[in-house]
């Protein structure tokens, strides 16, 4: 009889977590369904909802992020909180007692991957990014195993714990049995039109939302069909906006919720460059354009959007020179079979399928057979 199998996951803040996180879970599951999964991630952020809706449980710590100049008073309070949630992750460790714990990145994964090191536990680290984030690089020294996205993550790792797997998507995606035809129309668009998709993620882009805003002339006189998911934030103003505006090829919304159905209708889609997105249009082959945001660690989407770019699997478009640009070379782009054709076959090759299952093994090898005595 096959040992009880006990594993922690940790990490999110932000989609681009949480989804593998899940997934990894998921996978977990499907090979061992008497697993016992518990995430740990940090109170107040994204995962507490995103989890349990999920259908893991989930425990909270108060763990924060620093500020910026490091020097500021207020940064004695988030290293206490640190301290604190180092000492409830070592707590929930001992009682839970897992054979291995998952770190994915972000705040949580830091405290909980800490004290797994500090308790025997072996840890498998998962890096969505090519430029890895920090929680993970100050993690790399004792983990067993890193899972990367990436090539040439040897300048962040020790070369002889990687393991390049792809990221984990969200399954939903890759099961949709829509065709272009039906997704198109359940948009209230005509199939025989090219469709062009744009996400700024769940909390909305504002820089793709204002190069949509300048450009709604263009808009108006293309043949070319419009779905924008403006985000929760900026949905009323936008609104607002186009409320006096005749512009039937344009749709919008405010948050998607069938995104394999989206990813059906679009010939084109218009993207930040986070890495789980761009996981999603390699295995999908989907034509893109990538406007990386400025607003993240390490400036990493502008990586994430060059590695694409450099080998003309994805246009690149800075942050800074969208609202000018973005509009007219997506309408360009569109309108050429050969180039969407070619950004297709050059995103398809890049993608690496069945992350998830790989992860997945790699973390009930690390389970067992060697039983943690803690």
């Amino acid at each position: 009889m096959e040992k009880e199998l006990r594993v922690i996951i940790s990490g999110g803040g932000t989609g681009g977590h949480i989804f593998p996180a899940v997934s990894i879970a998921n996978a977990v599951k499907a090979m061992r369904p008497d697993a016992k999964i518990l995430f740990i991630g940090a109170l107040g952020r994204m995962e507490m909802q995103r989890v349990p809706a999920a259908g893991y449980e989930i425990k909270g710590l108060p763990i924060r992020g620093f500020f910026r100049p490091l020097w500021k008073p207020a940064n004695i309070g988030v290293a206490i909180d640190y301290l604190r949630s180092k000492w409830q992750a070592k707590k929930i460790l001992r009682q839970f007692r897992p054979q291995v714990a998952v770190g994915v990145g972000g705040y949580a994964s830091s405290a909980a991957l800490g004290a797994a090191n500090s308790l025997g536990i072996p840890t498998l680290l998962q890096e969505q990014n090519s430029y890895a984030g920090l929680a993970n690089k100050t993690l790399a020294k004792k983990a067993s195993k890193i899972c990367v996205a990436y090539e040439g993550m040897e300048r962040f790792f020790p070369a002889e714990k990687l393991m390049l797997t792809g990221n984990p998507v969200r399954q939903a995606l890759l099961e949709t049995t829509i065709t272009r035809e039906d997704a198109v129309r359940s948009l209230g668009f005509d199939p025989a039109r090219k469709t062009i998709l744009l996400v700024g993620g769940s909390l909305g882009a504002r820089t793709i939302n204002e190069s949509v805003l300048q450009h709604l002339d263009l808009i108006r006189q293309s043949e070319v069909q419009f779905f924008w998911q403006t985000g929760k934030y900026y949905y009323e103003s936008v609104c607002e906006q186009l409320k006096d505006q005749a512009l039937p090829n344009l749709k919008v919304t405010d948050f998607i919720t069938d995104m394999g159905a989206a990813y059906k209708a679009a010939d084109l889609v218009i993207s930040r460059a986070g890495a789980g997105s761009i996981s999603e249009f390699c295995l999908l082959g989907k034509p893109v354009i990538l406007v990386p945001s400025p607003n993240v660690a390490e400036d990493h989407q502008t990586k994430n959007a060059l590695a694409l770019a450099n080998k003309d699997a994805a246009l690149y478009v800075k942050d800074a020179e969208a609202p000018a640009t973005l509009l007219p070379l997506a309408v360009a782009t569109v309108q050429d079979a050969q180039r969407l054709q070619s950004l297709s076959e050059n995103v398809l090759r890049l993608a690496l399928p069945d992350s998830a299952s790989i992860i997945a093994r790699e973390v009930l090898a690390l389970a067992h057979p060697t039983p943690q005595t803690h």
